[in-house]
């Protein structure tokens, strides 16, 4: 602990998630100086250092040293942030600020400039080139834009459904969840399954063993790493009983899928049951009416329903791939693929034995109103 100087009346006590994110601050490359600098302080304060202690280390005046740790103490993390300066800001007329804001939200291209989006220097030169104003500081640029509503900087994909028939393919999809199917009432001997494919899971094998979590430190996992191949999972997802059925498989394909397929149709109560619906998208393995010819086909009691394009949101079995890649696959740290297969298989017997059906609440009254929302933004875009 270093020594010299009078003991600060204003003592620190770091809870350990203010400890994390003060270190992850200081080793962070992308931050200010002046905010590693305060990190720096306040980890040096919390440890024992004296004001003039801490000064010496970093090379401060002892005021600067007492001032952040005095922030800390009274108003902890939001403390070590900058005051908004005292002083009126320069005025801009409001038309210039809205001139400025219309750029911003323009993508470049249409300015003839090759980005993506603009960063703040880049904003500021085009604002320049423009002559709305003779000079402009980026960070009045950051402020006319952080106090907006519009964030454009911020972007969100989207796509429209784009299949004719989506309302009646995801209409049918919707009632099986609801447990009808064309108005009536399914039976006993009915079930719906949920299957797909969770493709290219790999084996990382890291160059040095994962380390849990100890004392003040969170699991770390090492970057680098050899790979060790990859396999696929397929899985079918009893809906109603929250059964789950799965297995692994070099690669996706017809013959993959259709052992997962005769996996489940071979045993009760799907064997002897009345129907069995089976849910699945548009994926090669099981694409079109040719998988609807092949798969009825060969198994009297099974009805395959194809979701419409671009709507593995409304098939259930994409909730337990999520559960899957939360509580199985990440971090990814397996030595071989017999591991990954061990690991997949170990989980859905366990899993098995505390499903429950989801929680499904999103129905066909739901999916015409989101609809309805859709065409009428697509129409409002059309006519802006």
């Amino acid at each position: 602990m270093a020594q010299g100087g009078g003991r600060s009346p204003f003592q620190i006590t770091l809870q350990a998630s203010e400890r994390r994110w003060l270190k992850a601050l200081t080793r962070r490359g992308t931050a200010e100086h002046r905010q590693v600098t305060r990190a720096r302080i306040v980890l040096l304060a919390a440890a024992g250092w004296t004001n003039r202690g801490i000064a010496r280390k970093l090379g401060l005046a002892p005021n600067t040293a007492g001032k952040w740790r005095k922030r800390f103490y009274k108003e902890g993390l939001g403390g070590l942030r900058d005051r908004k300066r005292p002083g009126r800001p320069r005025a801009f007329p409001a038309a210039v600020v809205a001139a400025c804001k219309a750029i911003a939200c323009e993508l470049p291209a249409t300015r003839g400039v090759p980005l993506g989006r603009w960063s703040l220097a880049e904003l500021r030169t085009e604002v320049l080139a423009t002559g709305l104003v003779d000079d402009v500081s980026t960070t009045t640029l950051w402020r006319w834009l952080e106090e907006d509503p519009i964030k454009p900087w911020q972007h969100r994909s989207w796509i429209f459904p784009r299949d004719p028939n989506f309302t009646t393919k995801a209409g049918l999809v919707l009632d099986l969840y609801q447990r009808l199917f064309a108005g009536q009432t399914l039976g006993d001997d009915e079930y719906v399954v949920s299957a797909d494919e969770k493709t290219s899971i790999q084996a990382r094998c890291r160059c040095h063993p994962t380390l849990p979590p100890g004392r003040a430190r969170m699991m770390r996992v090492e970057h680098e790493y050899d790979r060790g191949g990859a396999l696929a999972y397929l899985a079918a997802w009893d809906v109603h009983q929250a059964r789950l059925f799965g297995r692994c498989e070099p690669t996706t394909g017809i013959q993959p899928f259709g052992r997962l397929v005769e996996q489940v149709m071979t045993v009760e109560p799907y064997a002897s049951a009345r129907r069995v619906f089976w849910i699945v998208d548009n994926g090669s393995s099981h694409r079109g009416q040719a998988s609807i010819e092949r798969l009825e086909g060969e198994w009297a009691n099974l009805r395959l329903l194809h979701l419409p394009v671009h709507a593995s949101w409304l098939n259930q079995i994409e909730l337990v791939f999520s559960v899957i890649q939360r509580k199985v696959l990440t971090p990814n740290d397996f030595r071989d693929l017999v591991e990954v297969e061990r690991r997949l298989l170990g989980f859905q017997r366990r899993y098995q034995q505390t499903a429950v059906p989801f929680g499904w609440r999103f129905t066909r009254t739901d999916l015409v109103q989101l609809l309805r929302r859709l065409d009428e933004s697509e129409r409002l875009a059309k006519t802006a």
